[in-house]
């Protein structure tokens, strides 16, 4: 008992300590994140100020004006979750209908962290606070004095108020999609009276407002000090296990105290990455950045065990974390800068993330429900990149055997999760994916009739899945899989139409479906440019070959006409590079807008606002130009990222953005996720460390960094003169050092010989 009374007192110091760190102006990581950067989107999807922990399930931000999708814009806040249910504190007379007990808010009021929320409900003049932990949650209403206090709960029809025990609240159901279905919550005080409320309809702003069944009003009286706590546990597991997980990780009423923790651990997760120099807002959007990759999957284990999405049963855990199946949705684009970047934060993650996807195979036997987003297989590259760069705690047999189920037997089609189709199997046996002809209209059953087939951008995306099992095949020694697969690998070349030097659609026949007059690299493709693309155009498309970007480069005709090409995707705005067709001649950004939406923060047609283009800069690194890759780089962390609600230029995509700033803010970035090698681009601080696993250390210097002083004029890696412009994860991960002299003007010769090419 002494022993546990010293180490109780030796904790609270330490949380003291982190307390004042922040109180004495000195800036910690979890300070200079800003969870409403991005808050308004600058055409799709904004971000959510989410309070949770890394890898968290409890997930709270404030329910805001249904319809409103720039959540910073709407003025309005209708509750707050709280795992399966939502709540909604008033004072006066309470309202019922969300349209009277909605309240407005002022951002200027509001603190906003990844550990802690406040915000004045101005109508009701209460103060809301809450922080988190990992499967719980810690809220604290301040209520004016001398008027009656009461709290609104929106809740699954199971749940209710324990009627020998009125500071109990509990109920739920099971699954929760690994967020909670299940809740047990407890007052800091008795109820003094409650009422269900059969008639009123639940308010559902959106997917964070709970359940809903039926509402509960419940009255309070708080007393001199105005207060009353709500600490609530969830589980996807059973209203036992939420009990447990709220008593294990919130353990008493101070709320200061769980706050305080809750800051510790954003603190120590954020300092796996520490920068110096670079501006409060290059710093802001640095960490902000990382915090988006911290919260972008949930670790849905409680105490060694998890709930299955895929069987409705509950399994042990077995000693590693399991991430569900929606942790795989995005795997379209998270495969390209997320994933690597988890892999570097936190490997025991990533390889758990893909144990749970070879459970999801053994349990289901497919995987195609990772991937039934967008086109491609990717979750076979993200466990490809993991091997290589040497976290292999993993069944490699049996993820082989899924990953060439998923390349033989599944479709191949976008948003599908149908048997494989004629086109899939056009795919096997001629090497591209087909379009329709000109007027054709659509007779394979399956194919989304909105998403369409996105024909070159399916072949594409599916090629570097079989670039990626050419991989394994090698290290599993299957040399007949091998020279498969790697064959498989260049069907890229197969709708390249060198007519007219763009990645093109070719129908059934053989045939390109638009000679060259009537192709646009802008405008072909329909809505979306789904006709034949995924999001984007032909533009983007062109450069999608990230496995063998030399062979792209040849088939362009050469280092320099390649880079030529890369400087015409930056500059052509709307029809440069191509007269563009009727009727969109003249149209400028208003129709390009309306046909290719997710082609937001456009320089030129490079789209920093959506996934298939963050690999592009870094090509002139292929070519003999890796200045330029510095050059453009600068540009887009300079115009297309801020620290504040625009600051983000596309849709965040849970964490894909914010990994493409992280990684090119530190000064590299895996073009080919499944090859252990990053390439380098331009840093923006003074000196980035990376505290990896196993104690190791890898720290970058930028000496003479600046907003002018961009272009590399020579580099030392661990010691040694480095010439190239990339370096290889082992260079890295035993940890040592770069340094990288900047200056105002490109040196051209450096890195820029033929030989120097690591493809």
């Amino acid at each position: 008992m002494k022993f546990s009374s010293t180490v109780n007192v030796l904790i609270g110091l330490l949380l003291m300590v982190t307390c004042a760190t922040a109180q004495n102006g000195k800036k910690t990581p979890v300070d200079y994140v800003n969870p409403n950067l991005g808050g308004i989107g600058h055409l799709l999807s904004a971000t959510s100020p989410n309070v949770i922990m890394p890898y968290g399930t409890m997930r709270i931000a404030p329910i805001t004006t249904p319809g409103i999708t720039d959540r910073y814009l709407a003025d309005k806040i209708y509750g707050f979750p709280a795992g399966g249910m939502s709540l909604m504190p008033m004072s006066g007379i309470a309202e019922t209908e969300p349209s009277r007990y909605a309240s407005m808010y002022d951002h200027d009021l509001e603190t906003a962290t990844p550990y802690y929320y406040s915000a004045i409900l101005e109508k009701y003049d209460i103060k809301v606070e809450y922080t988190v932990s990992s499967h719980a949650g810690h809220y604290r209403f301040t209520f004016p004095a001398g008027v009656a206090a009461h709290i609104l709960f929106n809740v699954p029809q199971t749940a209710k108020i324990d009627s020998t025990n009125n500071a109990v609240l509990s109920g739920g159901s099971g699954g929760g999609r690994g967020r909670g279905g299940y809740f047990y919550a407890e007052f800091s005080q008795p109820v003094s009276s409650s009422r269900t409320l059969t008639s009123v309809q639940p308010v559902r702003a959106n997917a964070r407002g709970g359940a809903g069944g039926q509402v509960i009003l419940a009255d309070f009286s708080p007393g001199q000090n105005r207060q009353i706590e709500m600490r609530v546990g969830i589980s996807s597991i059973s209203l036992d296990q939420a009990r447990q997980n709220l008593q294990r990780e919130i353990q008493s009423w101070n709320f200061d105290r769980t706050r305080a923790q809750a800051r510790k651990t954003w603190n120590d997760a954020l300092r796996t990455i520490e920068v110096k120099g670079g501006s409060e807002d290059q710093r802001t959007i640095f960490y902000t950045s990382l915090y988006r990759v911290l919260t972008s999957v949930s670790d849905v284990t409680e105490d060694g065990k998890y709930y299955g999405s895929f069987d409705q049963q509950v399994h042990p855990a077995d000693g590693h974390g399991f991430y569900p199946i929606g942790a795989g949705a995005a795997m379209w684009g998270n495969y390209r800068s997320l994933e690597p970047l988890h892999l570097l934060l936190d490997p025991r993650e990533q390889v758990d993330l893909i144990r749970s996807f070879i459970t999801l195979y053994e349990k289901t036997g497919t995987m195609s429900a990772i991937n039934r987003g967008l086109s491609g297989h990717h979750v076979i590259g993200v466990a490809l990149d993991a091997y290589v760069k040497g976290y292999r705690d993993f069944d490699v047999d049996k993820a082989y055997e899924a990953f060439k189920k998923l390349q033989m037997e599944d479709t191949f089609l976008p948003w599908r999760n149908v048997p494989q189709t004629s086109l899939d199997r056009f795919y096997l046996e001629k090497g591209y994916f087909p379009a329709l002809k000109k007027g054709e209209k659509e007779t394979v059953e399956g194919v989304h009739p909105f998403e369409r087939r996105q024909a070159v951008a399916v072949t594409l995306e599916t090629t570097y899945d079989d670039w990626c099992m050419a991989e394994w095949a090698k290290i599993l020694n299957k040399k007949e899989d091998y020279e498969y697969f790697l064959k498989r690998s260049h069907n890229y070349e197969n709708v390249f139409d060198k007519r007219i030097g763009f990645m093109a659609p070719k129908s059934e026949d053989g045939n390109w479906v638009l000679d060259e007059k009537e192709f646009s690299p802008i405008w072909s493709g329909g809505q979306g440019g789904r006709e034949y693309y995924t999001e984007m155009n032909g533009w983007t498309y062109t450069f999608h070959v990230q496995q063998d970007v030399p062979g792209l480069i040849n088939l362009m005709g050469g280092r320099e006409k390649f880079v030529d090409k890369l400087n015409a995707l930056f500059q052509d705005q709307f029809g440069g590079y191509n007269n563009p067709p009727e009727p969109f001649r003249g149209s400028g950004k208003y129709l390009f807008q309306a046909l290719l939406p997710d082609m937001t923060g456009l320089i030129g047609q490079y789209a920093q606002g959506n996934e298939p283009s963050f690999h592009i800069p870094y090509l002139y690194n292929y070519a003999g130009a890796p200045w330029m890759t510095q050059r453009r780089v600068r540009d887009i962390m300079k115009i297309w990222f801020n620290a504040g609600p625009l600051g983000i230029s596309g849709d965040e995509d849970n964490g894909e953005q914010s990994s493409w700033y992280a990684f090119s803010a530190m000064g590299f970035y895996p073009v080919c996720p499944g090859r252990p090698v990053y390439d380098i681009g331009s840093p923006i601080f003074d000196e980035v460390k990376l505290n990896l696993a196993g104690g190791k250390v890898f720290t970058i210097t930028a000496r003479n960094v600046s907003a002018a002083n961009k272009y590399i004029q020579s580099a030392m890696l661990n010691g040694k003169p480095l010439n190239k412009p990339w370096f290889e994860h082992k260079d890295m991960i035993s940890g040592g050092t770069m340094v990288l002299d900047m200056g105002p003007r490109p040196n051209t010769a450096w890195g820029s010989a033929p030989e120097l090419q690591h493809y």
